[in-house]
């Protein structure tokens, strides 16, 4: 597992699309931020209240969560394009386990990368805005549950990239599932529109990145129902990765 961690580090590290993706989701988070806290500072016509300043710290989660994903499709639906998943499966005839340091690695990477920009997007904020006081413990909070959120995104995309093995079909598949049918899912009427909603996705997790409730979920509870959606991905193109040729 060692030597396909180590050969899986060095795809991401000299494959220029990964790094840009990456840094493409950092620019969104502190962008996003600086735009968002200065705005609010100027209509409030001086300092915002911290929490405020915290949850406008991570408005570019959304659109973030749509360049991660795009990142975990790439990670594997890239080599599908290119042909060199069939030098991958010589190298590593157990495809599970070439799939396994696949998720490993990319959970790592994305997990540092993004709960750090988190926590600078959350500091530029507090710096823009200038809250008279603030609680560390929920920056924290915040900034480990927006970083686990990207990430999740980043696996689901994964998954599909598995799943789908076609980079605009994942790409647009993660885009429908993340943004748009989370979206639709809270127009349904009814109660049974609104047990449907709060399941739904993203719907469920971006709780973990508010630290609040639906009313039928909480933050981690919700955040588990979203890893329940991932794992879901994440199986099905393990099951398919494995029966079909590559």
């Amino acid at each position: 597992m060692i030597d396909i961690l180590r050969s899986e580090w060095t795809k991401i590290r000299s494959v220029r699309s990964t790094v840009w993706t990456l840094a493409v989701t950092a620019v969104l988070m502190l962008g996003f931020s600086a735009l968002t806290n200065a705005s609010a500072r100027g209509a409030a016509g001086g300092p915002v209240p911290g929490w405020q300043a915290i949850i406008l710290g991570l408005t570019g989660t959304m659109l973030a969560s749509l360049s991660m994903a795009t990142l975990g499709v790439l990670v594997i639906s890239s080599e599908y394009r290119t042909g060199g998943i069939r030098t991958s499966i010589m190298a590593v005839p157990r495809r599970m386990s070439l799939l396994t340091g696949k998720i490993v690695l990319f959970v790592a990477v994305s997990l540092v990368v993004c709960t750090v920009a988190s926590a600078a997007a959350i500091g530029v904020g507090v710096a823009i805005s200038q809250p008279p006081s603030i609680e560390m413990g929920e920056v924290a909070r915040s900034s480990l549950g927006s970083g686990l959120y990207l990430t999740a995104c980043g696996l689901f995309g994964l998954g599909l990239g598995t799943l789908i093995r076609h980079t605009p079909g994942a790409i647009v598949s993660a885009i429908a599932l993340i943004l748009v049918l989370p979206t639709m899912a809270n127009q349904l009427p009814g109660e049974w529109g609104a047990s449907v909603a709060a399941y739904f996705t993203t719907n469920a997790g971006l709780l973990v990145v508010s630290g609040q409730g639906n009313g039928t979920l909480g933050p981690w509870s919700g955040f588990a129902v979203y890893l329940a959606w991932v794992a879901a991905a994440v199986l099905a193109g393990a099951v398919l990765m494995q029966r079909r040729d590559a």
